[in-house]
């Protein structure tokens, strides 16, 4: 019995050793011959594993063309359609290194009907570029930061076919803040203006890095060209606005803020940055008019609720000290009680929004003791969940 079972163990070993792949090189070119890349990756993957095929230029320049031509394939039907599932997301990045490789061994390599590694580096930035974007997406900032660097490295090697304007430098320049690594932005943000960038946020980026080195007069610099090339931008005309509340001349800054056509902003983002002026000049029904057209837009943002919440109390607060003012002579008063009842409104709405914000961001201590203040003064039960709260967040329990 430990003989027939010894037999068919044997049998077993010997089957599945003759079924096994071998690596071969004829095998990934027939496939890449015939466009079939999926097959032909996984033949030059065991070629590059193999211990004397891996010294070979000409297996890392099987690679290289497989990977790039993979690539194409996989983010073409992505950009046909949306919900097709790319299966190789790496292959751009093993496109590179494959073909960097094949140039170190030898810068010379040559296969029928392939790239060379002089032909096809040059050409693989627009795919590091969308890798690296959706490695940004993903919260990947180091595998972003890694990609978006072969994608810089691509894009310089030659005149490129079809320039970036600047968006390479500028996702990488991204990365590297995510990252912590704010020492090293400036030369990427600086390079993606000298690239043609029409991105207003590469200006703006750029201006605070000089606001943040107090160096007012290369931030005035990057502001005017910012302003000759988009002259009509709100994200350059907030970014002006904000320069000269900088400078403390807030009535130059004043004059600039009116001066923006706030009814024609559709973007969520630059309705905030506009309201926060409004907020800093204390004109908060106006920025509570643009925080609600941001809220209509983009539902559910922190941001966009928090602020809404601390305009609808900063109200309340104005109302009710113009009510402690106008109560002293007579509480009765008609104006004192329209005050005071317009004041609870405001604190009734503001509670509403902080609450909103409260679902996204349960442990913001700063919203938490402002709701907490809030049902105080309206001597809600919620008072005691919330400074519950609070004592736990802040480990004071």
């Amino acid at each position: 019995m430990m003989k027939r079972a010894f037999f068919l163990i044997l049998i077993a070993v010997c089957v599945a050793g003759a079924t096994a792949q071998k690596p071969s090189l004829n095998k990934a070119y027939n496939h890449y011959y015939d466009k079939n890349f999926v097959k032909a990756k996984e033949a030059i993957d065991l070629c590059v594993q193999d211990e004397k095929l891996s010294t070979k230029a000409q297996t890392w320049l099987y690679k290289g063309n497989i990977c790039y031509f993979l690539a194409n394939e996989e983010y073409g039907a992505k950009q046909k359609d949306t919900t097709y599932q790319i299966v190789y997301p790496d292959a751009p990045v093993e496109a590179f290194d494959a073909f960097a490789k094949a140039q170190e061994i030898n810068a010379n390599a040559e296969a029928m009907d392939m790239l060379t590694s002089k032909e096809a580096l040059p050409q693989l930035y627009p795919l590091l570029l969308v890798r690296g974007v959706d490695l940004l997406i993903a919260k990947d900032y180091a595998g972003a930061k890694t990609t978006l660097e072969k994608s810089i490295a691509s894009y310089e090697m030659g005149t490129p076919q079809y320039p970036m304007n600047g968006e390479i430098y500028y996702y990488y320049a991204y990365a590297l803040e995510m990252l912590n690594m704010k020492d090293d932005v400036r030369p990427y943000y600086e390079k993606a203006v000298k690239d043609g960038s029409t991105n207003p946020y590469v200006y703006v980026r750029l201006i605070e890095s000089y606001k943040a080195e107090d160096n007012p007069t290369m931030a005035k610099n990057v502001l005017d060209n910012a302003k000759a090339k988009l002259p009509s931008n709100t994200g350059i005309a907030l970014a002006e606005v904000d320069y000269y509340y900088w400078m403390k001349d807030s009535v130059k800054a004043r004059n600039l803020l009116d001066a923006i056509p706030s009814y024609s902003i559709t973007n969520p983002d630059e309705l905030v940055n506009l309201a926060n002026c409004y907020i800093k000049e204390k004109r908060y029904e106006e920025a509570i008019r643009l925080l609600e057209k941001a809220n209509g837009l983009s539902s559910g943002n922190f941001v966009v609720l928090y602020n809404l919440g601390v305009c609808e109390y900063s109200l309340s607060e104005q109302l009710f000290n113009q009510y402690n003012k106008l109560a002293v002579f007579n509480p009765d008063d008609a104006n004192a009680v329209q005050h005071k009842h317009l004041s609870d409104e405001h604190l009734k709405n503001a509670a509403g929004y902080f609450e909103k914000a409260r679902l996204i961001e349960p442990e913001d201590l700063n919203l938490l003791n402002t709701l907490r203040a809030i049902y105080a003064r309206q001597q809600s039960p919620k008072y005691d969940e919330i400074d519950a709260i609070i004592k736990r967040v802040s480990g004071n329990e």
